[in-house]
């Protein structure tokens, strides 16, 4: 007869890697950079769209940002309660915001300290559901002048949403940096095609076109949804990094 102890290590061995591999989702807060748009309305994405490109099919992308939100909004209108109920110990929180925080229109705007709190509030929050909070600066703004690119719409907030990650040691997706980066290899006339420089009667949403330097067509939110993906790998965040899958 086997010692006991032989009988049940396989037991223990099935139940500790059931335990290491627990499917996790993860949670998007963010802004129209990150939102999912109808396919069928416009040729606008948002890089968290396309984020399941590069994740298996045992991570779940639950998607809960919207354009127009800042930190101050995201809060006030209770969709981070929503993102917060959904949560899941184990699961993982992205929470990327700075481009409607830095807006002049008073029911956006969150100044430096109120944003610098809203995100810890919100680390907090994520903490409190067992669960591992990611914060991610904002994607580049593509503006040029000449052949530079000049970026100073965002203010500090990149640098903000880096100062808390670093003082709370906190995983960071740089997608500011990853973005401006990739921008700038580019240039001006080909990093036009990643974003909203569409032409008339393209876009059921913008018929007459548009310059947008903000908003991503599917070619630029998938460069950028494959940026956070490599920044996820990098981390080796426990169940999530083995689960990027690169091109």
């Amino acid at each position: 007869m086997k010692p006991k102890y032989l009988l049940i290590l396989p037991l223990l061995l099935l139940i500790f890697s059931c335990e290491q591999e627990k499917p996790v989702s993860v949670l998007i807060a963010g802004d129209s950079t990150a939102q999912s748009y109808d396919t069928t309305q416009t040729l606008m994405r948002g890089w968290a769209q396309m984020l399941p490109l590069f994740l298996d099919s045992t991570i779940t992308v639950k998607n809960h940002a919207k354009a127009g939100r800042s930190t101050k909004t995201f809060i006030e209108e209770e969709r981070w309660a929503k993102l917060i109920e959904e949560t899941e110990p184990g699961d993982y929180v992205i929470i990327q915001f700075g481009h409607n925080d830095a807006s002049t229109r008073p029911e956006r705007h969150a100044s430096h300290d109120q944003y610098r709190q809203n995100l810890v509030n919100m680390i907090n929050d994520v903490k409190a559901k067992q669960a591992n909070p990611i914060l991610a600066t904002s994607i580049v703004m593509r503006t040029f002048q000449g052949r530079a690119l000049v970026d100073d719409r965002l203010l500090a907030y990149p640098v903000i949403t880096r100062q808390v990650a670093d003082s709370l040691n906190l995983p960071l997706l740089d997608i500011y940096s990853r973005s401006r980066d990739m921008i700038i290899m580019l240039g001006d006339e080909p990093s036009k095609e990643l974003y909203m420089w569409i032409g008339p009667g393209l876009d059921k949403k913008r018929p007459d076109g548009s310059e947008d330097d903000t908003h991503l067509q599917e070619a630029g939110a998938t460069a950028v949804a494959e940026l956070a993906a490599k920044e996820i790998k990098k981390l080796n965040l426990k169940n999530l990094s083995s689960h990027v899958v690169l091109p």
